[in-house]
């Protein structure tokens, strides 16, 4: 569809295409813009020359690219990079890219984009890079909300660009219906275009009963890409700049297009005239106004912007004069084309092949702000896009049907018109962070993250990679509890809450797991809890700040190991009555179990809490003899026994 790209007309006389021909012929053809015939002359004489120069590869494959032909062009660009590598201009690396993309070199593809934005070293493009291609594998995972069929009114010549006009679509064609049949347009030797009239019908999408569309403003030249008022009392569209019945061409042989506005009156074009932006030197094409009236988007190749084609604004005011034109800036354009705009409830569609797709065009989406600035463009994914050219994107009001235009493989013709029907979008939101360990704070792989409604229903699974991180997808607009676990090691859980915005992102949502064997200590094959001595004061068992600090590692490890079960024993030195410690320590265990239990842990999982008084000392410090306050001191202890883990 790269015919319209540019938005021109090169005028050319065909050459007649001999068996034998040589660079200067095939040269000639390519400067007189016969990219069908030049292709095939450099196809020859190229059998023939060894080295050819960096123009001539160039040449040939352009050739191909402008008449869609991607397997050849990216033979030709392949050995291009081969003889310049990182001296690739912006724009060669960018048709190279988008030709193994339309022949679905995929991994290639991104391999060279890699390398040209190494090249570049620009980081907020490597960064719009990862970002799209981060965005597009999500797209290609989930669901595709749209279902498409290629309409009957296509024919074997290209056809696209349907539109909107009150309840039915007016399109573009080049289908070889008029006087002109004789006319070719010698960039790829179709008939030029014209605007057609079909009738609609909303029960399953369907045109049929086309018309030529306003009869009186069909030339011999290009008619294309209308759009109309909400009344369809006024039309924009895209035609040659022609004055007195005669192109106006520049020094390298180019007509450009032009925007006409004019009303429609019984089926006829009345007061036509050029919008003030308009000019010799440059195209200006596309257009597309809002539903309100009130901006008026398209595109040009006009100086001072991003790429080849980009995409620009006017405001139109009430009394219909059009302020200066906006570029909509680099957040939309790009080094490549942006074309075909259409803007419906706020929202910016437009076809592009700068930014990082399928191959070729693919359709995109941005909201238009009340500052005048454009979100990040979105991908619409498959099947509205492909490995080909996909625009010329409409949708109706109600956000649920609409047409595009395609030139994939499985068409009628050169570009053929879809129609669309689409779903409720499924709104989806991304959760990421990191799991480490605890104590190391080393990130750890292979942590199990899970996600959970309030239903306690799983919304999702994944795992940590090599450097501890995750992402997973969960609905819009819910409370999710999110575990992580690793064997040997706690759980940890946190408590998100989703917001509305569909592909959104809520980050840093990072967990700290404790490795087992940092929790326990194992003496003659028992492993109990790693706590400090558990203090009470002299001739109490009340629970102390100081004792709460120690009992909070004991009901860690028990909420993050769920399967444990414990046994608390009490034991004091051997100073004091034994009856009266024996009776002491009891207390005190039965003290601590209360605690614990307090902290939410069920009463099966401590088998037991007793006291031994001094029964169970572990040095020398029984009665009558005498220790330090240090040789006491191991004896006052209170063990929590693993029993169960």
């Amino acid at each position: 569809m790269r015919k319209l790209y540019i938005l021109c007309l090169i005028l050319s006389v065909t050459f007649s295409f001999a068996q034998k021909t040589n660079l200067k012929k095939a040269d000639a053809l390519f400067k007189n813009y016969s990219y069908l015939d030049a292709s095939k002359a450099y196809e020859e004489c190229l059998q023939n020359i060894k080295n050819p120069s960096a123009q001539t590869l160039k040449n040939a494959a352009d050739s191909y690219y402008f008449i869609s032909d991607s397997r050849n062009a990216l033979k030709w660009y392949r050995k291009l990079y081969e003889v310049q590598g990182n001296n690739l201009t912006d724009i060669y690396y960018l048709r190279y890219i988008q030709s193994m993309k339309a022949v679905m070199d995929y991994d290639e593809a991104d391999k060279i984009t890699k390398e040209y934005l190494d090249k570049k070293g620009d980081k907020v493009e490597a960064n719009r890079y990862v970002a799209q291609k981060k965005y597009m594998d999500s797209v290609a995972k989930a669901k595709p909300l749209y279902t498409i069929k290629n309409l009957d009114i296509n024919t074997s010549k290209s056809d696209f660009g349907a539109t909107f006009f009150n309840d039915n679509i007016v399109f573009t064609s080049a289908r070889d219906t008029t006087k002109f049949s004789e006319k070719l347009y010698t960039w790829n030797n179709q008939p030029f275009l014209n605007l057609y009239f079909a009738e609609r019908n909303p029960a399953d999408g369907s045109l049929f009963n086309e018309t030529v569309f306003l009869p009186n403003v069909m030339t011999k030249y290009h008619e294309a890409t209308a759009s109309f008022d909400s009344q369809g009392k006024t039309i924009y569209y895209s035609t040659n700049i022609v004055k007195k019945n005669k192109l106006v061409i520049d020094d390298a042989k180019v007509n450009n297009f032009q925007i006409i506005k004019g009303s429609i009156v019984n089926n006829k074009l009345e007061n036509p005239q050029k919008v003030f932006f308009d000019s010799d030197d440059y195209s200006v094409g596309h257009p597309a106004l809002s539903e309100d009236g009130q901006w008026l988007f398209f595109a040009s190749d006009m100086p001072g912007g991003y790429g080849e084609t980009d995409l620009y604004v006017v405001k139109i005011a009430a009394d219909g004069t059009m302020s200066s034109p906006q570029n909509l800036g680099p957040s939309i354009n790009t080094i490549g084309n942006e074309v075909f705009p259409f803007y419906q409830n706020g929202v910016l569609y437009f076809s592009s092949d700068g930014h990082y797709g399928w191959g070729d065009l693919d359709v995109y989406e941005s909201k238009f702000l009340a500052d005048g600035s454009f979100t990040t463009p979105k991908n619409l994914g498959a099947p509205i896009n492909s490995n080909k050219d996909d625009f010329s994107f409409i949708i109706d009001k109600t956000d649920s049907y609409g047409y595009f235009s395609s030139n994939r493989a499985e068409g009628k013709g050169d570009d053929d018109i879809y129609s669309f029907e689409k779903g409720k979008p499924v709104c989806n939101q991304s959760i990421s962070g990191i799991a480490v360990d605890r104590k190391t704070k080393a990130p750890l792989s292979d942590v199990t993250i899970m996600a959970y409604n309030s239903f306690s229903e799983v919304l999702g699974e994944t795992k940590t990679n090599f450097d501890g991180k995750y992402a997973i997808e969960v609905p819009c607009n819910k409370i999710v509890k999110m575990i992580a676990a690793k064997p040997n090691y706690s759980s940890d859980d946190k408590t998100v809450e989703t917001t509305k915005e569909n592909g959104g992102e809520i980050t840093n949502v990072n967990f700290e797991l404790s490795n087992y064997d940092d929790l326990v200590v194992k003496k003659q094959g028992v492993e109990k809890v790693d706590v400090n001595p558990i203090y009470f004061d002299y001739d109490k068992y009340d629970i102390t700040p100081k004792a709460v600090e120690e009992l909070t590692k004991v009901v860690f490890i028990m909420q993050k190991f769920p399967n444990i079960r414990i046994k608390i024993e009490s034991h004091t030195d051997s100073r004091g009555k034994d009856a009266y410690n024996l009776k002491l320590s009891d207390n005190r265990a039965k003290s601590t179990r209360d605690y614990i239990l307090s902290q939410g842990i069920e009463a099966s999982r401590i088998e037991s809490a007793i006291g031994y008084g001094e029964t169970r000392l572990i040095n020398k410090c029984k009665n009558g003899v005498k220790c330090t306050e240090e040789e006491h001191l191991l004896n006052r202890r209170s063990d929590f026994i693993i029993i169960q883990k």
